[in-house]
């Protein structure tokens, strides 16, 4: 019996793993062959149980739809073979042609039987226990952080089920429906992308558990026929899926250039991909970077080498290289040095350390970018006592409807106009520095605190909204983030960053441009101080909003950014300013 490749999504896939060998027992729906694309992996299920007499295919081939993964022998075959066998050579001429006319009838209800028999099964075993895929992440891939349930666990349907987590947020995963989970299919620390297989649930319903029961007790005595290989195999894998966890994962922050000195032709590169475990992108992005992938070391689960893999051990040999010319002219520009030895109680006193949160982990890369712009920041300030007087007007109805109207959301929506009036704030250099892009959209980053650190979600399209709106998002963007409910898509895509300190207190400070971004402006906290009128000839007390505005100096100018913080400053004065 041939098992063919189900539809993969995709014309072609490569194999990255073969999970049976030949002589295998194996139960319908075990999993057998490991493929990947450039987006995704996925474990290819047997469509019969029976014995594996051939694999057909080999690592590192490219299957599709159809192609013939490995042969069985199901016990049907084997019985018919026995039956053959005993069957005696020959009686009396007349016997022997009453038995070839009696067997083909057999034969033929035996099929029938086991016909209706095999299409019954499968359909009670869909009917209760389904394989669901992950939805659609947001981005490429992102990590198993933890898993909240067990096999066995009863769950119901938007229980949280699973948490994933990528550069910028945390995603809890929802059961997709309600019932009992039979199998796990990722583990923690795996690397997942949209549409991959995670787990399988049986749904709650009495007659279908009566049925599955039923129907599995044929498939539970191939099921312990299995040779104990099989399972030493699968606990093997589980350990050094383990054991990949624990090592820190190298994450590259800069794209490294071609130029190495060291770069292999395509041809080089091809050949010592033979043994190595990549999908066929990060395979595509070796030969691209001319890396001797063999070199590389895998942070994934059963050593599958990653994309940032590749840019990891690229960095580390271009540190390596200019770490001699570096270390005379003082701190390398790829990283600092390292800490002194800090054991000494005399010298350094008595340390304690702290191990920082996944978001402050994650963050640093980031951070680590702003190093290399020429970063320059204008202060300014706005006074905003006729916009607090409209605020504190308006403030006592928005929140009869559940809205927290902040001087946030004036900040925002006088932000975004201006940067729809000024364009050059509201775009990215690009990567040859010989253009600039300019966005036709406003997307106002707006950072928050949290527990776990800073983390900066996103009003898309800001300058199409009004004050209102933008407070109801801010509040719910802001819960979402406090809660950890944040989606990928809630933090991509910003245009802009506004960072307010609210009432913290301080006078002004410096925020981070955040690249690709080209500025960022900072609030600080608003006080009364004393305003001199000319009409009058006298001091007024005013409210005055510190502004302080960070920018790319690369892309905007000082004397450019001087008009745009006083721009801003004007509209938040006078927001009647924008009607016009």
């Amino acid at each position: 019996m041939d098992i063919k490749a189900p539809d993969l999504g995709v014309d072609s896939a490569e194999v990255s793993e073969i999970m049976v060998a030949v002589g295998d027992v194996i139960a319908k729906d075990d999993n057998i062959i490991l493929l990947e694309s450039d987006k995704a992996s996925v474990e290819v299920p047997s469509s019969a149980a029976g014995k594996v007499t051939k694999i057909s295919v080999a690592i590192g081939d490219q299957v599709s739809e159809g192609m013939v993964l490995i042969e069985l022998e199901s016990e049907t075959d084997s019985q018919d073979d026995n039956q053959s066998v005993e069957t005696p050579a020959a009686d009396t001429q007349e016997k022997s042609l009453d038995a070839e006319q009696e067997e083909p009838q057999k034969e033929e209800q035996s099929d029938k039987a086991q016909a209706e028999s095999n299409t019954d099964q499968p359909v009670e075993q869909e009917a209760t226990a389904t394989t669901h895929a992950l939805p659609d992440l947001g981005v490429d891939e992102a990590q198993v952080s933890e898993i909240m349930v067990s096999v066995g666990d009863m769950v119901t349907a938007d229980q949280s089920i699973l948490l994933i987590e990528s550069d910028k947020a945390s995603v809890e995963v929802p059961a997709p429906q309600a019932g009992k989970v039979e199998k796990i299919l990722i583990q923690v620390g795996d690397m997942v992308a949209n549409g991959q297989d995670f787990i399988v649930i049986i749904a709650q319903s009495s007659d279908n558990a009566n049925a599955t029961s039923e129907a599995k007790a044929p498939v539970a005595q191939s099921q312990d026929s299995k040779p104990a290989v099989s399972e030493q195999k699968t606990d093997s894998s589980q350990e050094a899926a383990k054991q990949a966890t624990t090592e820190p994962k190298q994450v590259a922050s800069t794209t490294a250039k071609s130029s190495t000195g060291n770069k292999l032709t395509e041809a080089q590169v091809n050949e010592k991909m033979v043994d190595v475990y990549a999908g066929p992108a990060v395979r595509k992005l070796a030969r691209q970077l001319g890396v001797d992938i063999s070199q590389v070391t895998g942070s994934a689960l059963n050593a599958r080498i990653l994309k940032e893999d590749l840019f990891a051990h690229v960095k580390q040999s271009l540190t390596t290289k200019q770490a001699a010319p570096a270390t005379g002219a003082g701190v390398s520009r790829a990283s600092l040095p390292s800490l002194p030895d800090m054991s000494n109680v005399e010298i350094w006193g008595e340390i304690e350390t702290q191990d920082l949160t996944r978001l402050q982990k994650v963050s640093i890369p980031q951070l680590n970018y702003n190093t290399y712009l020429p970063q320059v920041t204008q202060f300014d300030l706005s006074d905003i006592t006729e916009t607090e007087n409209l605020r504190s007007e308006l403030k006592g109805g928005m929140k009869a409807e559940g809205i927290g109207l902040t001087i946030l959301a004036f900040i925002v929506k006088a932000t975004a106009y201006a940067l729809t009036q000024h364009p050059r704030f509201n775009s990215h250099l690009s990567d040859d520095n010989t253009q600039v892009i300019l966005r036709k959209s406003v997307n106002m980053g707006i950072a928050v605190a949290t527990d776990d650190g800073l983390i900066v979600p996103v009003i898309k399209n800001a300058h199409e909204k009004g004050i209102k709106q933008i407070a109801i998002e801010i509040g719910e963007l802001a819960l979402k983030a406090r809660d950890k409910k944040l989606s990928t898509k809630d933090l991509q895509g910003a245009s802009f960053t506004i960072s307010s300190q609210g009432i913290l207190g301080g006078t002004a400070f410096t925020p981070l441009v955040n690249w690709p971004q080209v500025g960022i402006l900072g609030a600080s906290e608003a006080t009364m101080q004393p305003k001199w009128n000319a009409a009058k000839q006298t001091f007024e007390p005013r409210l005055m909003l510190p502004l302080s505005l960070s920018y790319d100096h690369r892309v905007i100018n000082g004397a450019d950014a001087a008009v745009f913080t006083r721009y801003v400053a004007t509209l938040l004065a006078d927001p009647r300013r924008i009607l016009l």
